[in-house]
């Protein structure tokens, strides 16, 4: 054995004097330090000599240097032209000789199912008509298999083929095997006391595998989502009163059958802190800390809670920035009581460095115009710096609905006294086309076509186009919006509709032909006025006079009519969310005035608003209310202006089943003055939050009275309170939303129509 040892040792020692030798050699023919007299490039097909000299730089009359020659080869390969170059010196020139790196032809790829080709092509580097080289082939190699491991796919795999065709290109082809979902089989915890393995699931993303999450990916591994389920973990302690909590490690072990993974997190809960002196100091002056007390969130004696150091924090700086103080730095300063388990805050604020904006970069808008971007900030450049201001931007932005993601991030600039804003948005698709079918036990069998574009020419413009049919109506709109109209910070639009009603409450159908003008400006950052104008021939039909179940009143309104109808309404809104509130609160107030032309006068007034709260993150706390009234001008209120009540509005009592009715015919008349509340506690049932699955329990109340026909017929009218109690279930399924509703009627009037149960769904194809 040891003569084979000493055998190899000698016969490497004689490879690498040979090495050395003939690479001496090869300097040595090149590197003598006479001048090139010429450069002649050979092998290239598609680049030109001139590119090649220019990438080398070296120059004729240069030395045959060996050092700049090595220097112009690493050069050339930088590229990424290339596949090979080799020097050599002719005399007095030195010739390049050149293999150039292919170009793509086509990319193509294949057994893909699970991700569609769109999806992969955004995710590579390589495009059709750019050089082929094998390390950018392997990093889009790792990119594909990434973005397969992101939902779930761990076994995947990922084979590049080339097919070489003629004038040096190539068609390029990734081979995929997508194989199994790799689920999370299960989830431990280890280290835990206060709280169970069950509830620490429950704070985090990542859930075990269960049949019933077939619409959802969050049972699938994925490492940057376990990367977010350690800072839930962390901020829910920090939320609970454990400031030193922390995640110790967190371990995703794969199944020796590559089909599951079991994930362990080991955590230190440490000790539960309660809340101690909670004081306010600051160095700004003509600022009284105690006039800043009730922006604070925390309590002395309470658990310690993280976010509502934060929000406390936040509310603070709003609240100085709001007094004229531009630059403020509030900081939560914290003494520590470890033998009491006492945390002693204070809430320091200082004035903050002097940074303004100096610009504001925005990327990722390929069919969005910047300005539609830009106008939506609140802040300019060369504005002085504000967090709040910059948070408002970001949420005004995602509301515009035009972008899967917006990123605003403050990077330093290369002032000391300034900011560079960098806006990087992800724009998704803004135009709908939709076939819908439904059923609800108000309009029964129903349907619509609508076609819609909220970024019309990427200017911010809404087109929408809307068919609905039902059993009880039929409806044609179309309207227009400019959200900025003439650039200025002001909404303009239009409607055009044709409507038809089947009144069924009242024994009569109903139909309106019209055009409506419509114009808003924010008075202030929440406040919204909205001014319109609406004409439209109305038209009552459906009436048989010989009908004696028909009221009179019902029978005189027969007939058409012109209303000519200018409004306006104001709108203070703070709420979270517009469709589904969790936090916050609006109030609104509006007047309509008809008679502006036409042949129908009044003036109607409605006064509304609502309060939402949530409990523990989970159960939010609603109420809302309206109050609406109308009175004619020189003449009666028709049956087709009152306000109706019941339905929708007041659940319990079918569309039109409260308020004034002809006591022979039974017909609803509507109302003149109309109040109707809403108390509301909205709460996840138990199932995975993806599914979108929320229970309520509420109470509807309110009364509908006063007519002007009470001495044409038999009325009866009164404004006793009603009031039911009910319980729904609300799914946004993929059906499309479904609500089902049950309410009893636990204050009424005999000739009220009862309806206990409401159920709607619908869905878009």
């Amino acid at each position: 054995m040891a003569f084979f040892q000493r055998l190899t040792l000698i016969a490497g020692v004689i490879c690498c004097t040979f090495l050395v030798s003939v690479v001496g050699a090869l300097a040595q023919s090149i590197s003598s330090g006479d001048p090139i007299q010429e450069i002649r490039i050979e092998g290239n097909q598609r680049i030109e000599p001139e590119t090649v000299r220019s990438y080398m730089q070296v120059n004729p009359g240069d030395p045959f240097d060996a050092q700049r020659i090595d220097q112009a080869l690493k050069n050339l390969f930088a590229t990424g032209l290339f596949a090979d170059v080799n020097f050599r010196r002719d005399g007095n020139a030195l010739v390049v000789a050149v293999t150039e790196n292919p170009i793509i032809n086509k990319l193509a790829f294949e057994g893909n199912q699970r991700l569609d080709d769109e999806a992969l092509q955004q995710e590579v580097q390589l495009r059709p008509r750019v050089v082929y080289t094998q390390a950018r082939v392997q990093a889009d190699v790792k990119r594909i298999l990434d973005l397969y491991r992101r939902s779930g796919r761990f076994a995947a795999t990922v084979e590049p083929k080339i097919i070489n065709l003629d004038q040096n290109r190539v068609n390029l082809v990734f081979e995929i095997n997508e194989g199994e979902v790799t689920e999370v089989r299960r989830i431990d915890f280890v280290g835990n006391k206060v709280f169970s393995d069950s509830d620490l699931r429950d704070e985090i993303i990542t859930q075990e595998y269960a049949f019933y999450r077939f619409l959802s990916t969050t049972d699938t591994y994925d490492p940057d989502r376990l990367t977010l389920d350690k800072e839930a973990l962390r901020k829910f302690y920090l939320a609970e009163g454990y400031a030193d909590f922390r995640v110790v490690s967190a371990v995703a072990e794969l199944s020796p059958d590559q089909e599951a993974f079991f994930i362990t997190i080991t955590v230190e809960e440490g000790e539960r802190y309660t809340f101690g002196t909670i004081d306010i100091k600051t160095t700004l002056k003509d600022l009284d800390p105690e006039s800043l007390r009730d922006a604070v969130e925390t309590d002395e004696g309470d658990w310690y809670n993280a976010d509502l150091v934060d929000e406390s924090v936040q509310a603070i700086s709003d609240r100085v920035g709001s007094l004229g103080y531009a630059f403020v730095d509030v900081r939560p300063r914290i003494d520590r009581d470890a033998e009491n388990k006492i945390l002693n805050l204070t809430y320091d604020i200082q004035e903050g460095p002097k940074v303004y904006v100096e610009r504001i970069d925005i990327s990722g808008n390929v069919r969005t115009q910047d300005k539609v971007i830009r106008r939506e900030f609140r802040i300019a450049e060369g504005d002085a710096f504000s967090t709040s201001k910059l948070r408002r931007t970001e949420q005004r932005l995602k509301n515009l609905g035009f972008f899967e993601s917006v990123d605003i991030q403050a990077v330093p600039s290369d002032s000391p006294d300034k900011t560079v804003i960098k806006v990087k948005v992800a724009e998704k698709s803004t135009g709908e086309l939709s076939f819908g079918a439904g059923f609800s036990t108000a309009d029964g069998p129903l349907g619509n076509v609508g076609l819609r574009e909220r970024n019309l020419l990427g200017k911010g413009y809404d087109l929408r186009a809307q068919f609905n049919i039902s059993g009880r109506r039929s409806t044609i709109d179309v309207s227009f919006t400019d959200p900025y109209f003439l650039d200025k910070e002001l909404s303009a639009g239009f409607d055009v509709f044709h409507r038809r009603f089947d009144r069924r409450e009242s024994s009569f159908k109903e139909q309106n032909t019209g055009l409506g003008l419509r114009m808003g400006y924010d008075l202030a950052e929440y406040t919204r006025h909205t001014i319109s104008y609406q004409v439209s021939y109305d038209k009552v039909t459906g009436v048989d006079d010989d009908d004696s179940d028909v009221s009179d009143v019902i029978k005189g309104e027969e007939g058409s009519d012109v209303r000519s109808i200018i409004g306006h309404d104001i709108t203070y809104d703070r709420r979270d969310n517009r469709l589904d509130p969790r936090e916050g609160y609006y109030v609104s107030v509006g007047m309509d005035f008809a008679g502006l032309g036409g042949t129908v006068t009044y003036l109607r007034n409605t006064l509304g608003g609502g309060y939402f709260y949530t409990i523990n993150k989970e159960v939010t706390l609603g109420a809302t209310g309206e109050v609406g009234y109308i009175r004619g001008l020189g003449d009666e209120v028709r049956v087709t202006d009152a306000f109706f009540l019941g339905g929708q509005n007041l659940r319990g009592f079918a569309t039109g089943g409260v308020g004034p009715r002809d006591s022979d015919t039974n017909d609803s008349l509507g109302g003149k003055f109309r109040f109707e509340g809403t108390l509301q506690a909205a709460f996840p049932l138990g199932l995975p939050e993806e599914y979108q699955i929320r229970g309520r329990v509420f109470s509807d109340f309110g009364t509908l009275t006063g007519t002007d026909f009470e001495d044409d017929i038999d009325l009866n009218d009164d404004a006793s309170l009603r009031m039911s109690l009910g319980v729904g279930v609300t799914w946004v399924s993929p059906f499309g939303p479904l609500a089902v509703d049950l309410a009893y009627p636990i204050l009424k009037e005999s000739y009220d129509e009862d309806e206990l149960f409401r159920f709607s769904v619908g869905t878009t194809f």
